[in-house]
């Protein structure tokens, strides 16, 4: 099939200076732990989306110097000749798929906090930041200026000794350029602060620099936070558009990469779909290309082509900017092209990729299993081993898992049959996609049930209600994988004392858990959500609650409530939300025990109202510290058990105790997979289905085979080898 006339205008090419892209795709700089210390899987990522139709492929943003050292989190660098070797690999692999190969040059300034390199950062002034504790820049003059400058030129060299067609200086997320810019950062009095012409001077400046040296070859862009939704404290579209039409007049850059907010909130950039919805940014990118003559790229999360070709056509954007889209599907170009749009697999906005950047560890996604595994297990998105043997399989359960498994099953050639004992497949995520603003996770199902209707192998059956072990040894197939989910616990059990809440019972009318409450159980006026789980189901329950009228509190061990959003770039918006909404939250509180009387009774104990002071040694059969006592009660109506989750095993366990039965009912192996196995993240379990599945003919596929770990060798040369040591 080809495209739709309606979506030609997508592939399009674009003139970005020097360079042409193929198409209007372009693939923004985003990280995914990889840097330039893992050169394989670096370059398998990368290359897949190029691959997939991108006609712009970035890497993540780049330090130029040990000055610019973000440790702990996990950038590209171009700090040596090591560097522009690793990198090569890259910029070969994205140009064999006939794509451009971009880098970010990156200068944090008082952000950076060079926890490796331990060097001192430079800025405009000297103040502290608000990414890094304890964390200072040194303030510059007129020398520092000129060296700062100087290597962003190296850097630029080195990009293009690297292979690199494209290379954009980052001011936006509070680097070095805005910091200049910034009022709010830049409190100098001399021809570099003050007025917008002295605060502009550096960027531009830098700009100017690189252009010289290497834009005869290489396109030379910037990415730029139009406006940061501060207000009158930062920087405001008006002042924005002046900085841009200064730049314009100056003729040195072939690109605006647009985007809104800065670093402390860069989750109104990269927004999580429970606040926001793809375009949102539109209006953005739209406003610089009014005022510009050279491409402008505007990042909203598209997932949808029409969404795409009208912001196009409307003269809003030239270039689509994705990263999230782009790390879902790989091939959104090119499903595009090919006109088989049914088979996008589109971000849901859950921001767990952005968790893993947060946490210092490799990329994942929910919806693409494969995302970071090009290299390292040599698995492709599109692309599945056919089975050497195939034979019938099993799979009990048509949840994320489930669904995942049988539909990489089926892909492989296997005869799979997916029975669901409820009408509906999904499992819990069917209950998520109706939490407040979670509705695009139904993605998660929506995808799998269009591919595995289009898989012949595969016989989804639903409505079949629970099968019993003996359902499952008569039914016939060669093989079984149980994916029946897990379940909220019915009695508080928690990981504070490990065990369950004295008096908590969701057999009673006073309590409810989370799938309780999704049935519709009563609930009272006055409502507690207990919250140990530390995601989104906590506050979900209280938000829900809230918006139906009920007075609302939550009690949770940790910080603050649901902290895990935090690192999904939910929190500050969540944290407002519950402000707003009138929830009222006790942190660092548990729940010693529940009474029911006349209303429910709950004995709050703070977590650290133990003494400070520890006996040494502490004397056998005697706490060390001074034992707390103090407790607050808390009364309510209804109490919302979120405290933790129990694989539903039995099936599996039984199945097991029966493996005697296996081979007179032909059964050689059975598995399980998803939270029946173990409850985690949905994307693990998803990871887990997708991984069994393509796995299958292991020893045992219960257990992972080993991948390709990068690392150094004791012994091997190091980059650079300083005074000739290893």
């Amino acid at each position: 099939m080809a495209s739709e006339s309606r979506h030609d205008i997508l592939f399009e090419p674009v003139r970005i200076g020097p360079k042409t892209t193929p198409n209007r795709f372009f693939g923004v700089p985003h990280c995914n732990g990889a840097g330039s210390q893992r050169p394989g899987a670096q370059a398998a990522f990368r290359a897949m989306k190029a691959e997939g139709g991108w006609g712009v492929v970035c890497v993540e943003y780049c330090a130029i110097s040990p000055e610019s050292d973000d440790t702990p989190h996990i950038s590209v660098r171009l700090w040596d000749e090591g560097d522009v070797v690793n990198l090569r690999h890259t910029t070969d692999s994205v140009h064999r798929h006939g794509a451009l190969a971009g880098i970010q040059l990156w200068y944090g300034g008082g952000h950076a906090p060079v926890r490796e390199s331990l060097a001192i950062a430079r800025g405009p002034s000297q103040l502290p930041s608000e990414t890094a504790y304890q964390n200072y820049c040194h303030e510059c003059d007129e020398d520092d200026i000129a060296e700062l400058i100087e290597m962003y030129v190296i850097a630029a060299k080195r990009s293009e000794q690297a292979g690199f067609d494209y290379v954009e200086i980052i001011g936006s997320d509070s680097a070095l350029p805005t910091q200049f810019l910034q009022p709010m950062y830049n409190k100098r009095s001399d021809r570099w602060g003050g007025s917008l012409e002295n605060r502009a001077r550096f960027w531009l400046e830098t700009m100017a620099a690189v252009k010289r040296a290497v834009g005869d070859r290489v396109a030379v862009g910037t990415r730029i936070a139009i406006d940061n939704l501060l207000g009158p404290a930062g920087l405001e579209l008006e002042e924005g558009l002046r900085f841009v039409e200064l730049i314009t007049r100056e003729g040195v850059c072939d690109l605006w990469n647009i985007k809104i907010s800065y670093f402390m909130e860069w989750g109104n950039d990269a927004g999580p779909s429970r606040f926001f919805k793809a375009g949102y940014q539109t209006w953005a990118a739209k406003a610089v290309k009014d005022v510009v003559n050279v491409p402008v790229v505007g990042v909203n999360r598209m997932t949808s082509p029409d969404d795409m070709a009208r912001i196009i056509g409307a003269g809003e954007a030239d270039l689509i900017g994705a990263a999230r889209p782009s790390i879902a599907d790989p091939f959104l170009p090119k499903k595009i092209q090919e006109g088989r749009t049914d088979d996008i697999r589109e971000c849901i906005g859950c921001n767990i990729c952005v968790s893993q950047f947060n946490q210092e560890a490799p990329l994942i996604c929910t919806q693409n299993a494969t995302a970071m595994e090009e290299y390292r297990r040599g698995w492709h998105p599109e692309k599945f081993e056919a089975a050497p043997a195939p034979c019938s399989v099993l799979v009990v359960g048509a949840g994320p898992a489930g669904l995942e498994c049988a539909r990489v099953l089926g892909e492989r050639g296997y005869e799979v049959h997916l029975r669901e004992a409820e009408d509906e497949i999904g499992g819990h995520i069917r209950d998520v996609m109706r939490y407040p603003g979670l509705a695009e996770w139904g993605r998660l199902v929506s995808y799998r049930q269009a591919q595995i209707d289009k898989l012949p192998a595969v016989a989804l059956h639903t409505g079949v209600g629970k099968m019993t072990a003996d359902d499952v040894l008569a039914y016939g197939a060669d093989k079984i994988v149980i994916a029946v989910g897990a379940h909220w616990a019915t009695d508080g059990l928690n990981a504070v004392d490990f065990g369950a809440i004295a008096g908590a019972d969701a057999a009673l009318p006073q309590f409810c858990t989370p799938e309780q409450i999704m049935r519709g159980k009563a609930v009272g006026e006055r409502v507690v959500v207990i919250d140990g789980d530390g995601y989104f189901t906590g506050v979900a329950m209280a938000e829900m609650m809230a918006d139906q009228g009920k007075q609302v509190s939550v009690v949770t061990q940790f910080n603050e409530v649901a902290p895990f959003c935090e690192l999904t770039l939910e929190g500050p918006n969540l944290q407002r939300l519950l402000h707003e909404k009138n929830i009222a939250c006790y942190p660092l509180h548990w729940i010693e025990r529940i009474a029911i009387d006349n209303t429910v009774k709950l004995s709050l104990a703070y977590a650290y109202r133990d003494g400070y002071q520890i006996e040494l040694p502490p004397q056998t059969g005697q706490a060390p510290r001074r034992l707390g006592t103090e407790v607050s009660e808390l009364e309510c109506d209804t109490v919302i058990l979120c405290t933790a989750r129990k694989s539903n095993r039995a099936l599996f366990t039984e199945l097991k105790t029966r493996k005697s039965e296996w081979a007179a009912n032909q059964i050689r192996a059975v598995y399980h997979v998803g939270d029946c196995h173990t409850p985690r993240f949905m994307q693990l379990s998803i990871f887990e289905g997708h991984r069994l599945a393509r796995e299958f003919e292991a020893k045992n596929p219960q257990l992972p085979l080993p991948f390709i770990r990068e690392q150094p060798i004791w012994g091997e040369a190091t980059s650079p080898t300083p005074n000739g040591r290893n």
